[in-house]
């Protein structure tokens, strides 16, 4: 099947070649960003919607591949949706490979999407690219998508598998199921609130994913977090004090647990992560602190 595509075009800058560049889960909420930005760099961009199959014949000639597609894991995890949420990264992944692998004219890198749920619950520990593999669903799910990118190595394809943290931004993700919870007062911590929570500004998110696309120095595991890891609490007290808004309440765990299940474990988990390999690979972040992001977010 032929996917549909978006051809987007625009002047390049003169210190980086155009490339044609193909994205799976370009619709969604990084994705959005995503697109536009490459399109301001002078590249063009191809939409892969994966219909039975990723076709061979619209990823030949591409030069890069970013892949984003997946099944939403912020949702409550009944057997039905652990079996899509694994299926859909691991075995869509592998799907992709082996479309990669009927190409004639193959991309020199693939960009995969992956998640700081690899580390699982950890802590206070400072996690950097070459921590280990936590425990829990979510760390083998990410483990074995890993795993599933990485069998492009042998087609000769560059591989960057960019752990995403929590993207803020305003049309989706986490910050805009709290706007509402928190313009109405009702914000608050959760537990304790001493878990640490590692997010990333989504302009900085698109910037890394075309920042690993357009620099062939750039291979294997990228955090796609903010220098700038803050606990719980300390997100709570910003996002309130942005929004000119008490936040006095605490959720329970208990009430997560009723809520999501399972899921609520990866809520409530603690990941202090860091992008060590991003920022020696020369990325600057443009939001490297939350209150800076949230005000940028928040003002218009």
């Amino acid at each position: 099947m032929i996917p549909q595509t978006c051809l987007c075009r625009a002047r390049l800058g003169s210190e980086k070649a155009a490339m044609r560049i193909a994205v799976t889960g370009g619709t969604g909420f990084i994705g959005g960003r995503l697109i536009p930005l490459l399109r301001a760099r002078g590249h063009e961009s191809v939409l892969l919607r994966h219909g039975d199959d990723w076709p061979a014949v619209a990823l030949d000639g591409m030069d890069a591949v970013v892949h984003l597609a997946g099944e939403p894991v912020a949702q409550r995890w009944t057997a039905d949706a652990k079996r899509r949420i694994r299926e859909s990264r691991v075995e869509g992944t592998r799907d992709l490979i082996r479309a990669l692998g009927n190409t004639v004219n193959k991309p020199a890198v693939l960009v995969s999407g992956s998640a700081i749920g690899f580390y699982g619950h950890r802590g206070d520990e400072m996690l950097s690219e070459d921590s280990g593999c936590g425990d829990g669903f979510l760390a083998d799910v990410t483990r074995d998508w890993e795993r599933a990118a990485d069998e492009a190595l042998a087609l000769g394809i560059r591989v960057v598998k960019l752990r995403t943290g929590i993207v803020l931004g305003r049309e989706g993700g986490t910050l805009a199921k709290l706007l509402p919870v928190f313009r109405a007062g009702l914000g608050g911590r959760v537990g304790t609130g001493r878990q640490w929570l590692s997010w990333i500004h989504a302009d900085d998110m698109a910037g890394l994913l075309a920042f690993a696309v357009e620099n062939p120095a750039v291979a294997g595991v990228l955090n796609g977090t903010a220098p700038n890891p803050v606990t719980n609490a300390e997100f709570t007290r910003n996002l309130a004090a942005v929004l000119h808004r008490p936040a006095v309440f605490t959720v329970p765990l208990f009430a997560l647990r009723m809520m999501y299940g399972e899921m609520a474990e990866v809520v409530a988990s603690s990941q202090r992560v860091l992008p060590r390999a991003a920022e020696a690979a020369g990325f600057r972040f443009g939001y490297p602190e939350l209150r800076g992001a949230l005000e940028r977010l928040l003002s218009t």
